[in-house]
C-alpha cells in the first residue's frame, strides 16, 4: 500500500472510531449509518486463512499455527474482547466459520443487516461478503475456522451441502435460546479440547463436532426446509449442479469469465440431457435452472458493484456477458435496478 493510501486510511478509521463512540449501543440504526460510511470509504478485499491468523488474531493464541499448503486445517477459539474488534472492513474469505455468538452485534452480509441480541450461531460462506461488528462491549462465545481441504470429504454430504456454509440463500443466522446456546458451548469446548490432543484421528472427530453443530442449526429450522427431501437422484443432480454454480464463485478477477453460462452448459458438464436437468432442479427447488443461475450471477454482479472498484463493463465481461448493454438489460431484469444506479448508493 503507498504511503497516501496508508494516511488515507488512518484518516477514515480515525473518522469513523470518533463517530462510533457518539452511538449508543442499542441505537441500531446509527451503527448501521455508521458502517455504510465506512465501507464507502474501503472496497472489499478477500482475507487468507494466513491473513486472519498474522493480522486478526492476537500473537499468543496463533503463535504455533502453522499452515501447510494443499493440507486441511482447523481450529478454535474463545471470542473475546482480544479477538473480537469493533469496526474492520467488509470482506470475503478463502476458508469457512461457524460462530457461537454470546453478545449484541450486526451481522452485515450483502444487502442485509441482521442484528443479533443475545445468542446466535453464525455461519459465514467463503463466497459471501461479510462483517461482524460488535455492539456491546462484551463478546463471548466460539468460534471454528476450516478451510476446503478439510471440508472435502462432506462436500458431497446433504448434511453440509443443505447448510449456510454451502448455500448462500440459507439465512447465515439463529438465534438461540440459553438452553440451546449451552448446548452447543458444550460441543464448542469438546473441540476445544480435542484440537489439543495429540490423537491421530483427531480431525476425524472434529468433523464429526462440525456435522453435529450443522444439524444442530437444521434442527432449528421448519421441516420443510431441511433436507429430508434431499434422497433421490433429482436431488443428486442438483446438488451437483449447485456445486458447479457456486465454484465458480466469487469472481476474484475480471480476466476469467463464466464458463458454465447456460442451463445446456452445465447439463453437458454433468452429462445428462438439458430437459433431464430442469425437471430435477424443478422438482427440488421450486424454480427452473435458468432462474437459478441468474439469480446468483446477479447477485455476484451486486457484490461486485458495491465492493469493487472494478468498472461495469469489466464486471460484465468476468460474469459472461460479450458487451456491456447485454448486462446492463439482464442486471436491470433480475434486480429492478441499473448497474450504475447500485454503484452510485454504494
Amino acid at each position: 500500500m503507498k504511503t497516501h493510501d496508508k494516511l488515507n486510511q488512518i484518516i477514515i478509521d480515525s473518522i469513523v472510531r470518533k463517530l462510533y463512540d457518539l452511538c449508543f449501543f442499542d441505537n441500531f440504526i446509527f451503527h448501521t449509518f455508521v458502517f455504510e460510511i465506512h465501507n464507502c470509504l474501503k472496497m472489499t478485499q478477500t482475507i487468507t486463512l494466513q491473513q486472519y491468523y498474522n493480522e486478526y488474531l492476537p500473537k499468543d493464541i496463533t503463535k504455533n499455527c502453522q499452515l501447510l499448503p494443499q493440507m486441511g486445517h482447523f481450529n478454535v477459539f474463545k471470542r473475546g474482547d482480544g479477538i473480537c474488534k469493533r469496526l474492520t472492513q467488509i470482506h470475503r474469505a478463502d476458508f469457512y466459520k461457524v460462530a457461537l455468538v454470546i453478545g449484541t452485534g450486526i451481522l452485515h452480509c450483502d444487502d442485509i443487516d441482521i442484528q443479533v441480541t443475545g445468542r446466535a450461531l453464525i455461519f459465514y460462506n467463503p463466497a459471501v461478503p461479510h462483517l461482524w461488528e460488535s455492539i456491546s462491549e462484551k463478546q463471548e462465545g466460539y468460534f471454528c475456522l476450516f478451510n476446503s481441504h478439510f471440508i472435502a470429504p462432506s462436500l458431497s454430504d446433504n448434511n453440509f451441502r443443505n447448510s449456510a456454509l454451502f448455500n448462500t440463500t440459507l439465512n447465515p443466522v439463529f438465534h438461540l435460546s440459553k438452553k440451546q446456546s449451552d448446548d452447543l458451548c458444550f460441543i464448542f469446548q469438546k473441540m476445544l479440547e480435542e484440537v489439543e490432543t495429540g490423537y491421530v484421528q483427531k480431525y476425524e472427530i472434529l468433523h464429526h463436532y462440525l456435522n453435529l453443530l450443522i444439524h444442530e442449526a437444521h434442527k432449528m429450522q421448519p421441516s420443510n426446509s431441511i433436507s429430508e427431501k434431499y434422497t433421490n437422484a433429482s436431488s443428486r443432480i442438483t446438488s451437483m449442479f449447485i456445486e458447479l454454480l457456486e465454484r465458480q464463485f466469487p469472481v476474484d478477477s475480471t480476466e476469467h469469465e463464466l464458463k458454465l453460462k447456460t442451463a445446456h452448459d452445465f447439463a453437458d458438464k454433468l452429462s445428462v440431457h438439458v430437459n433431464h436437468l430442469n425437471r430435477a432442479v424443478k422438482e427440488i427447488t421450486g424454480k427452473n435452472t435458468t432462474e437459478i443461475i441468474s439469480a446468483r450471477i446477479a447477485k455476484e454482479a451486486q457484490a461486485l458493484l458495491k465492493h469493487t472498484d472494478n468498472t461495469v463493463a469489466e464486471i460484465a465481461y468476468s460474469l459472461g456477458f460479450e458487451h456491456p448493454s447485454n448486462f446492463n438489460i439482464f442486471f436491470k431484469k433480475q434486480t429492478n435496478r441499473t448497474p450504475k444506479l447500485v454503484r452510485a448508493t454504494a
